[in-house]
């Protein structure tokens, strides 16, 4: 699925996000909010949100927040897969990396567990993005609540996220 394939777009409104939208304006990307979907059910999870969208799973952007030494990092993975957390702390160079609390999640970012968007965070973050986003036409990623997606080519989404691509995720059997 392309943009060009989707709904007519709708209000942005109330369902954008304050800060992502703000991003958005940042960023140059005004047009975007127009492609904020708003869903009746959530879409915090992968799944529910390929669901939601009509998507494979992999075309899902998940963007999650570890602690590497202590220093909050985000990982955007696609969501059919795993981040290997081992790789992601040889390609940081860390003593130690573990997943981030939900309140950790909430002060580096702005948003909570489930709407945590690639880019537009309270604070600036290193972000590692797994190279097999690189493999979709599309990706949708959070756009800042629990509720709402929008629909981005992956390179493009890395670069405003200021990611640096490299290889995370778990391999499969692994």
């Amino acid at each position: 699925m392309t943009p060009a394939d989707l709904p007519p777009a709708l209000p942005a409104g109330p369902s954008v996000h304050p800060r992502f939208a703000q991003a958005l304006r940042e960023l140059g990307l005004d047009a975007l909010t127009e492609r904020v979907r708003t869903f009746p059910d959530a879409t915090r999870t992968a799944a529910e949100a390929a669901a939601a969208v009509g998507c494979d799973l992999a075309e899902i952007v998940k963007s999650l927040v570890f602690e590497a030494d202590g220093t909050p990092v985000l990982v955007l993975v696609d969501g059919a897969s795993r981040v290997d957390v081992e790789r992601v702390r040889r390609e940081l160079g860390a003593a130690s990396v573990k997943r981030a609390n939900a309140a950790l999640v909430r002060e580096t970012t702005g948003y909570a567990i489930g709407g945590v968007p690639p880019f537009g965070h309270r604070t600036k973050t290193r972000v590692l993005a797994d190279r097999g986003l690189l493999a979709h036409q599309v990706v949708w990623a959070a756009a800042g609540t629990p509720h709402t997606v929008f629909p981005m080519e992956p390179g493009e989404l890395i670069g405003h996220a200021g990611g640096t691509p490299v290889t995370v995720r778990e391999e499969p059997g692994a």
